[in-house]
């Protein structure tokens, strides 16, 4: 972001080269490159929809006493979730119970997916960025009727993405560490998942029509903890970089 108008770029290093017209699909270099120090970071990406997985690690799954899935058991965070590096996240004013981190991997999208098989589906994979799938704990199991999910999981601000989103990785050979206030809560590696990118995208595209910039985050693993109003959460990936927010001490006014 340069000014008050939104761009986006290749970064290399501590530079931005700036492109215009789609980032999935031909992006145009515009000519000019500017200072990472020079520019406001918000999200890579704004995704049509926000897939989240529940249950796709193997030592969380033993420690919980869950079968191993078969397929992706997932549901929707809403896209008034999404917040930007650096920004701050907040209770409303209706809840005031506990708020958890969970540390995960994003697949983003770069093409269109309609029942395509794993091969396909690999090829369809942009990048991979940061997430944190904030949740509010005490909503989700509160009606005994119904586990609350998506409402638990969509409150303003609670889907942080990026930094960045990462080209040319191989998924296996990453980890995911989530720091709080300078101590490390979760260090888990990717290798342990369940269902792999490539399956789980291959296997949500026989039910849904995934589209370029839809992120998919894989799940979270052992960690996860509740955090307090004051605190920074650090989602760190090296390949890719640290998603940092921050939980505001004040609630969101309706």
């Amino acid at each position: 972001m340069q000014g008050a108008t939104e761009y986006f770029g290749k970064l290399e290093g501590s530079t931005i080269e700036v492109h215009s017209g789609d980032m999935f699909e031909n992006p145009l270099p515009r000519g000019f490159t500017a200072a990472l120090s020079s520019v406001r970071v918000i999200a890579p990406v704004r995704p049509g929809k926000f897939i989240c997985l529940w249950n796709n690690f193997y030592a969380l799954a033993a420690k919980l006493g869950h079968a191993a899935p078969t397929e992706p058991l997932c549901f929707l965070k809403a896209s008034n979730s999404y917040l930007d590096p650096e920004a701050e996240f907040r209770r409303p004013t209706s809840y005031e119970g506990r708020v958890a981190y969970e540390g995960e991997l994003g697949v983003v999208l770069g093409q269109r997916c309609t029942d395509v098989d794993e091969a396909t589906a690999g090829s369809a994979i942009f990048g991979y960025t940061c997430v944190n799938d904030l949740t509010a704990v005490d909503l989700l199991n509160r009606d005994p009727s119904f586990t609350q999910w998506m409402r638990a999981k969509s409150f303003d601000g609670f889907g942080p993405i990026g930094p960045v989103i990462a080209t040319g990785l191989d998924w296996t050979q990453l980890r995911i560490r989530t720091v709080v206030d300078g101590v490390e809560r979760q260090n888990y590696a990717a290798e342990d998942m369940i269902l792999s990118p490539a399956r789980i995208v291959s296997q949500l595209s026989r039910e849904m029509t995934l589209m370029p910039g839809d992120v998919i985050a894989c799940g979270t693993s052992l960690g996860v903890k509740t955090l307090q109003p004051g605190s920074t959460v650090e989602i760190v990936i090296d390949a890719i970089g640290t998603l940092r927010n921050f939980f505001a001490v004040d609630k969101l006014s309706a």
